[in-house]
Formats: structure tokens, sequence, C-alpha cells
């Protein structure tokens, strides 16, 4: 199962112009999986930086906002997609002419692919 995970990510990686790596976290930001390169990006492997989205996503419910699906950070030379799969957390970090709206529309697929991922994590 997990080599099918790697290999759909290694996939898309391929596929979408830009994308220079893809992690895949739990709630706590313990890296699962990652596909790719990340020399250039250290601040975004650290696993605060993966908690952070968890925390806003909690304090975006508390305003009555809903929990977030995705958050879209633009920082200078490249961006970072998290798209929230409780408990499941994929971080996908691209170029500055990465296409994100190629990135989102994958969204339906992720959550398929997840599912028995999902599964291992919650029993453990």
């Amino acid at each position: 199962m997990t080599d099918d995970v790697k290999r759909f990510f290694y996939n898309i990686r391929k596929r979408v112009a830009g994308l220079n790596c893809i992690i895949i976290t739990d709630r706590d930001g313990v890296p699962l999986m990652k596909v790719g390169d990340d020399k250039s990006v250290g601040m975004i492997m650290k696993p605060s930086f993966h908690t952070t989205f968890t925390m806003a996503t909690e304090q975006s419910n508390k305003l009555g906002l809903g929990r977030n699906r995705n958050i879209i950070s633009v920082y200078t030379g490249y961006q970072v997609v998290q798209m929230n799969k409780l408990p499941l957390l994929v971080t996908f970090i691209g170029t500055e002419c990465c296409n994100i709206g190629h990135i989102l529309a994958l969204d339906q697929q992720i959550e398929l692919i997840l599912a028995e991922l999902k599964v291992a994590v919650t029993e453990t």
C-alpha cells in the first residue's frame, strides 16, 4: 500500500510543473512520507511548520468559519499548499510559478489514495 501511495505522489510531482516536494505528515507534524527535493525549503521541513496548520484550522473553526480545507502560502521564491486530510496533512512545495490550481484540482484523487493510510494512522 505504501508503495502505491508513494508512486501516486511521485507521478503528481512529475505532472505538475514547478512542484519540488510533497510531504505527508500526521497532525503533530511527524513526517510519514516525502517525495521530491526538499533542500531549498529548510523551515518547511520542521514539524512546527506543519503543526501551525492544525492550530490555524482549529482557530478558524472557533471563529465560526468552519475547518480549513487548504491553506496556500506564497513566499519569495516558492509556494506552499497544505491540504487538510485529517488525521493527515499533505504539503506541496513548489516554485513561485507552480500551478496551484492544478494541485487543488487533485483533491478528490488524493482523498481516495490516502484512505488506507488514514486507517493505519488512526489505529496505531
